[in-house]
């Protein structure tokens, strides 16, 4: 189908699966289907983009002439739209985190190594102006030999509303670690071009979600009766990758502390700091042009097309025409930051350091 428009379908409608429909129609693409449960939203979402909606995903696949299909559904639900898609023969862009668990991310990515098709995880902090800053600097060597990164990802208040999906374990198989950690442990690994990981220790924390008196300046939290909090809302982990390469690992939806989505990175030759999804690269080195001395530069007048969630779904949709699987945002990528999150939890059980890859 190389140069003709994707015919794209969407399983999930709520802000995400809308999102991606935007982005597909604006790049040019056509929004053919789409599937959800609740009426109200299918019923938008055919006055939106004139097209027509199914309640159950699989018969829109059944029915419709179908590229690709953008899954967005609550976590638990991805790996069933997945693996349908992808026995359909259709490329998929899968909502991150890949699943909702270790053994189900497991069984997605067995699919889609055997699959005609490719899936793709919505990592879409990747595609940002400070990132590809970093790595055109990493490939031409610049930072040597990367050893640690620091990983940040705080809110000091930003609980998604209680009563969503966001907050029940049965849905969405965590809390801040699945929600915002996954996005900073995929960005560190990332930058780090991908080790093997080797072992974990983390801790997860609920602090503030069930407080009565939890203080909420932006209206992130709507509690009700019928809501559920069952999950964490800060984590701190450190994570051991082969040859003792380390990434030091906060993430919080709640906590006492400034807001930072800041990554710190020490390579033998310089270091770095750039903020996820940012637009500007600080890169620190130390000199001896005269007396030995401390550089700290940073790079601000560079700037990419299309980035974040539209940036990602550019390179998903460009894939799509090319008829190649992308080596960018793989699911194997994405299966190994699900094992660092499973990992995370498993350890926060047992109190020790644990092994990457073993079931929780």
């Amino acid at each position: 189908m190389q140069g003709e428009p994707v015919r794209l379908g969407v399983v999930g409608l709520g802000f995400m699966g809308q999102t991606h429909a935007t982005n597909a129609s604006e790049l040019g693409h056509e929004v053919v289907a789409g599937a959800d449960i609740v009426p109200d939203i299918r019923e938008n979402f055919e006055t939106k983009f004139g097209a027509r909606t199914y309640e159950e995903f699989e018969t829109m696949y059944e029915n419709e002439d179908l590229d690709a299909v953008a899954v967005s559904t609550p976590n638990a639900f991805h790996e069933d739209a997945v693996v349908a898609a992808l026995g359909h023969g259709y490329d998929v862009l899968c909502e991150k985190p890949l699943a909702d668990s270790l053994e189900a991310a497991e069984r997605m990515a067995e699919t889609a190594r055997e699959a005609d098709g490719f899936c793709m995880v919505n990592f879409h902090n990747r595609v940002s102006t400070a990132a590809e800053l970093f790595k055109g600097y990493q490939d031409a060597g610049h930072f040597g030999d990367v050893r640690h990164i620091r990983a940040n990802y705080i809110r000091s208040r930003g609980i998604p509303g209680v009563g969503s999906w966001f907050t029940n374990e049965e849905l969405s198989g965590g809390g801040v670690v699945v929600d915002i950690g996954v996005h900073a442990i995929d960005f560190a690994l990332y930058l780090m071009d991908f080790p093997p990981v080797e072992t974990v220790f983390g801790v997860t924390r609920n602090q503030f979600g069930n407080r009565d008196d939890y203080v909420d300046p932006d209206d992130w939290y709507d509690a009700t009766e019928e809501a559920v909090f069952d999950v964490e809302d800060s984590t701190t982990a450190l994570i051991r990758c082969a040859d003792d390469r380390t990434i030091s690992l906060e993430a919080a939806w709640a906590t006492n502390e400034a807001e930072s989505q800041e990554f710190v990175v020490r390579g033998s030759e310089a270091g770095a700091r750039l903020d996820l999804g940012g637009d500007e690269l600080t890169m620190l080195e130390a000199k001896s042009h005269g007396p030995d001395h401390l550089v700290e530069s940073t790079v601000s007048d560079a700037s990419i097309d299309h980035v974040g969630w539209k940036g990602s779904d550019k390179r998903f949709l460009d894939a799509v025409v090319a008829g190649q699987s992308p080596e960018f945002n793989t699911i194997e990528q994405a299966l190994t930051t699900q094992r660092v999150m499973d990992a995370i939890y498993r350890s926060s059980e047992s109190g020790g350091c644990v092994e990457v890859g073993e079931k929780r």
